[in-house]
């Protein structure tokens, strides 16, 4: 796996176009029939296993730091002595049929696993190499084909991750922070060309061949040009079916965007998209990462993804005997719990028609919302903000006997909660309705004291934008790219108002704010870094007329860097 600051530091200098090239020939309507599977099952389990779950995180006694999979090459262990942790590899407790259980039981309707990662070993009898599960350890057979053949049993889809540009140990691959051709290690130094065409190329033909999988997930397309992916990419016309990833590169967008470790703060509008995260902090096993996200976390960041029209992979890292942890064990049999009694709810749904509410998250079908009661009102009111032609009866799922009182207000839809919350995590409400919801936009006006705050919780951001907690505070993140923009809906007396952000950024960039007509340049200054948030002149900007209006922030391509912003005063100036 590799994780966007990876890429950050190590790819600095590479451009990667997602443009399409060479869709194959597909209607749309062709295209709904091949997604709908996967867009009915929002949830699926993502396995990182290999051979770095024999170190575990500890090399030469020493913790090796970042993601558990990646400790070849944090530590620039040499090709031959990395090898030799597969003779330890020896998984004669892995279950196959348990995994599948484990996963069905928690509510996933899918599994991708690792056929190969970017350490070059393969979990299947590969005849392009001796680096794989059945030459090069003991335990001398494949992994991969007995939970293909146990995860259909259980009914769920079966898909395969495969680094197709990044390995560590064949010549050729890439490395890492590391020019093309080259390595740590003179052992896999070699030509890029060379590893695609005897490696790359010949593998992906043998997963796709002998595991018919569901999902290719392809990973870290570094150094991946049109013509290197080509031959990849046309390995997918025999299995007219596959659904893949935004990660093969050369321009080969895929059918899935792929955010990593972060929930988009509002999704992605025009394509399918899954975010991807662990359970504590490695993909791979480390023996010491013990901090594990609570099972409210874990749901709480189901629903959010699903209410933004996401899937969720939630990934387990096995030990090298074949064990997943028991931390994560527990966490998915919790998780079963809740969505035994709430699948409803997450399981062919769509986004939520209206922005996220105060009290939790909204997830939606025809004629039905179900509301994600995150936090119980004290007073018992929650406001839904939409307008629907008519509102029918509000129920609880966990016990359909509980209904609500619902009545219509110009704020939206608001339902009167009577008792207190049936879960201590995520009360689900059906409220059925007639009628496509239509958001009511609540404008933010200016304050007693005249100011206008504009808070990142308030902000609608488009694309990969973020809100994230930063020192307990919400701000915008993972702002990357320069396309992406986000708003905030007014309603302002006419005047010439002053700009004043609490902002963090590594480096300076550049924003155009605008209010309708009237645009102004903004110069961020660098405080340091992403966590030194501090207060920064934006100057001014001029709202011709009174009323309803909207405020924007867009990158200017040119001088764009990614920033950190907590949020925006507006003053009226004297």
């Amino acid at each position: 796996m590799s994780l966007r600051c990876l890429f950050l530091t190590y790819f600095a200098g590479l451009t990667i176009c997602f443009s399409p090239l060479a869709a194959m020939a597909e209607t749309p309507a062709e295209r709904d029939a091949r997604m709908e599977w996967w867009r009915e099952a929002k949830f699926g389990m993502f396995i990182h296993w290999g051979v770095y779950s024999v170190p575990a995180g500890t090399y030469h006694e020493k913790q090796i730091g970042g993601i558990g999979e990646w400790i070849m090459r944090q530590a620039e262990i040499p090709v031959a002595e990395y090898r030799g942790y597969a003779q330890d590899f020896n998984p004669v407790k892995y279950e196959p049929e348990a995994w599948a259980k484990l996963a069905k039981d928690a509510g996933m309707r899918y599994v991708v696993i690792t056929s190969k990662h970017h350490d070059g070993f393969a979990l299947y009898d590969s005849a392009v190499t001796d680096w794989d599960i059945a030459d090069a350890s003991p335990y001398g057979k494949d992994l991969l084909k007995p939970l293909a053949q146990a995860v259909r049993g259980e009914g769920l889809k079966f898909g395969l991750y495969y680094s197709q540009a990044q390995d560590w140990t064949h010549p050729g691959g890439a490395k890492a922070g590391y020019g093309e051709g080259d390595s740590w290690d003179d052992a896999s130094k070699g030509d890029f060309d060379e590893y695609l065409k005897t490696v790359a190329v010949p593998q992906t033909e043998e997963i796709l061949t002998k595991f018919q999988p569901d999902i290719l997930w392809w990973d870290t397309p570094v150094w991946m040009s049109a013509e290197r992916a080509a031959p990849l990419n046309a390995l997918l016309a025999d299995h007219p079916q596959i659904i893949t990833n935004n990660r093969l590169g050369g321009g080969f967008r895929g059918d899935t965007e792929t955010p990593e470790q972060h929930i988009p703060a509002t999704g992605y509008k025009d394509r399918d998209w899954e975010t991807c995260m662990t359970m504590n902090g490695t993909w791979g096993f480390k023996s010491y990462d013990h901090n594990w996200k609570s099972t409210e976390t874990l749901l709480h960041n189901l629903v959010d993804i699903v209410s933004k029209g996401g899937n969720y992979l939630l990934n387990v890292g096995p030990t090298s005997e074949g064990e997943i942890p028991q931390a994560s064990i527990d966490r998915l049999h919790e998780i079963g719990k809740w969505m035994d009694v709430n699948g409803d709810s997450i399981y062919g749904t769509t986004a939520s028609p209206c922005r996220i509410p105060v009290w939790g998250r909204i997830t939606s079908k025809p004629n039905r919302l179900y509301l994600h009661v995150f936090d119980w009102p004290a007073d018992g009111k929650l406001v839904v903000p939409v307008e629907v032609a008519h509102v029918g009866a509000c129920r609880a799922l966990a016990d359909p006997s509980k209904t609500y009182q619902v009545s219509a207000s110009e704020a939206g839809v608001v339902v009167q909660l009577t008792g207190s919350a049936l879960d201590k995590i995520d009360t689900v409400l059906q409220l059925d309705i007639e009628g496509t919801p239509t958001e009511i936009i609540e404008r933010i006006v200016p304050g007693a004291d005249g100011k206008v705050q504009l808070t990142a919780a308030d902000a609608h951001g488009e694309g990969s934008v973020q809100q994230e907690q930063i020192d307990g505070k919400t701000s915008l993140g993972f702002w990357t790219e320069s396309q992406d923009k986000v708003a905030w809906y007014l309603d302002l007396p006419a005047g010439r108002y002053q700009l004043q952000a609490t902002v963090a950024a590594p480096s300076t960039s550049k924003l155009t704010a605008s209010i309708g007509a009237a645009k102004a340049s903004v110069a961020v200054q660098s405080t340091g870094s992403y966590q030194e948030f501090e207060s920064q002149d934006w100057g001014t900007i001029e709202v011709a007329k009174a009323g309803e209006c909207v405020f924007e922030l867009q990158p200017v391509k040119a001088g764009w860097r990614p920033i950190n912003l907590r949020g925006v005063t507006l003053t009226l100036a004297e």
